[in-house]
């Protein structure tokens, strides 16, 4: 069980109620055991490795890498706006496998009404605590007003019919290209080993193709075979990963 210490004795009520609804261990400091855990406090909620806590992971949507993305990321242009179909109407868009919401917030940023789902306690705790502090900052609130949270498994969520979006956006976990030089971020290397790999990645995608009015976007590393094995309509390729698109419909507003 991830363990939670909160650092502001104020924050205590707060702090309970996360480790509620998430599932967490309420500890004091000091007490903590494990390779990882969480800290609260007044700048938000962390994910913290046990032998080098300033080497934390905090979701903050008006600084940083989502900043500099929202300002200079190259809008409907990039390749994440063209495999979702974001052009003249912005589709409404299920972030299947939200994370850490940096997609989620770029197709937000763009106009589009997203549901971010994240299922694993840890992820969707720092989203949603980042997706708190985002609405009380001026620079991105409209754009985190059109992001949803949802706490919770997104192929169980397609099977309930309570969603039927017109396009869902998929980037599972994959394995780490050994043959890579680059050092990985602290928060994919903090991702690999409190989450691990999505194992059903392949079950998601066959419910998205059946629970979506336009088109199925996926996120895959640049060589990775394709989920399902199904070959894509098209595909988008970048240096590192590319985008895998399934078409069903054009992304145009639904007919009345």
């Amino acid at each position: 069980m991830m363990q939670l210490i909160c650092r502001d004795t104020e924050l205590l009520p707060d702090a309970r109620d996360i480790a509620r609804r998430y599932g967490f261990e309420l500890v004091r400091n000091g007490a903590e055991t494990g390779p990882y855990f969480l800290q609260y406090g007044f700048d938000g909620l962390e994910l913290c490795p046990a032998d080098n806590p300033k080497a934390s992971v905090r979701v903050d949507f008006a600084a940083g890498a989502n900043d500099h993305r929202r300002r200079f990321g190259g809008g409907k242009g990039q390749d994440i706006a063209r495999a979702v179909g974001v052009r003249s109407y912005c589709p409404s868009v299920l972030d299947a496998t939200a994370g850490l919401g940096r997609d989620s917030f770029v197709l937000a940023s763009l106009g589009c009404q997203v549901l971010a789902c994240e299922r694993h306690p840890v992820v969707a705790a720092l989203l949603e605590d980042g997706l708190r502090r985002g609405a009380c900052v001026a620079e991105v609130a409209e754009i985190i007003g059109r992001i949803r949270f949802h706490y919770g498994n997104a192929r169980e969520l397609l099977l309930s019919g309570r969603e039927y979006p017109d396009v869902i956006y998929l980037d599972p976990m994959f394995d780490h290209d050994p043959r890579q030089k680059a050092a990985v971020k602290k928060d994919m290397q903090a991702f690999r080993d409190v989450v691990g790999q999505d194992e059903d990645s392949d079950a998601l995608f066959l419910t998205a193709l059946d629970h979506v009015r336009c088109r199925v976007a996926v996120k895959r590393a640049r060589n990775a075979e394709p989920l399902a094995g199904l070959s894509p309509v098209l595909s988008l390729k970048g240096k590192a990963n590319r985008f895998d698109v399934y078409v069903l419909a054009k992304v145009a507003p639904p007919e009345a």
